[in-house]
């Protein structure tokens, strides 16, 4: 079985964060691990309070597992403030981990902002240089970009001008866009394109994490990095269409718990 650590946040709800992560690498047949970087008083309605983990005690986390069960992958989600971002980038160069997958999480579908400025800096300049991939969403990827992103040819300029600045492959997730939720994998000098109808679906809380943690678990068992973005969207896709919806209608997005099968 292989091993897959998730450091991210956790939501009370579990349609994203630390919960959402787990129940996808367990979805995969994978042993699921976490290191969780704040609490969040939140549901699918919204996020109504956040409590950042002690950065010292996101180290002691990450001791505990590398030192005892190695990850074959680790995915990266909310880290909301620099010194917790330097803690995770010095563990994580200390013991080697691969596979990485950086969800960029900036903010909720909600809105709320979940990463500082000097958060962001810090993880600009340490975490992103050290990921496999990352899979920003339009508006984060324009914010990393510097660009403005308005159809396909500015995504891929966008996610060359990402991958260039990193050295690391770009998922370009497109669901912000206006007629098409298509996504775009830049990848070893080469642009993939997978193509997806927005799906008429409110019960979307959590999608990004699904996504990225289902890649992870897809480059753990040993699939190279476009075909476990295919196996990932492809998860994601059926999990969405799906549509079950256990809310009781208090919010916009009621609930993620479908994603998960």
């Amino acid at each position: 079985m292989k091993k897959v650590l998730t450091i991210a946040g956790s939501d009370c709800s579990a349609g994203a964060g630390i919960q959402a992560d787990l129940k996808t690498i367990m979805a995969h047949g994978a042993y699921g691990m976490s290191v969780i970087t704040a609490l969040t008083a939140q549901n699918t309605s919204g996020v109504f309070g956040i409590l950042a983990i002690e950065p010292e005690f996101i180290g002691a986390q990450m001791d505990a597992v590398f030192t005892d069960l190695m990850p074959d992958a680790v995915k990266t989600g909310m880290i909301t403030n620099a010194e917790s971002v330097h803690i995770i980038c010095e563990k994580l160069r200390a013991y080697g981990a691969k596979h990485i997958v950086t969800d960029t999480v900036m903010a909720s579908t909600s809105g709320t902002a979940f990463m500082k400025d000097q958060a962001l800096k810090t993880a600009r300049e340490e975490l992103f240089p050290l990921a496999s991939l990352l899979t920003p969403n339009i508006p984060e990827a324009e914010i990393l970009s510097g660009i403005a992103i308005s159809g396909r040819e500015t995504m891929q300029q966008a996610a060359w001008m990402i991958s260039q600045q990193y050295g690391c492959s770009v998922l370009c997730k497109g669901g912000h866009l206006a007629d098409t939720a298509d996504d775009l994998l830049y990848h070893g000098g080469q642009f993939y394109w997978f193509r997806q109808k927005q799906i008429e679906n409110p019960n979307t809380h959590g999608t990004g994490c699904t996504l990225s943690a289902s890649i992870a678990c897809n480059l753990a068992e040993g699939m190279q990095m476009p075909d476990a973005v295919t196996a990932a969207k492809t998860y994601l896709t059926g999990a969405i269409m799906d549509g079950l919806d256990l809310g009781h209608g208090n919010g916009p997005l009621n609930h993620g718990y479908h994603l998960f099968k």
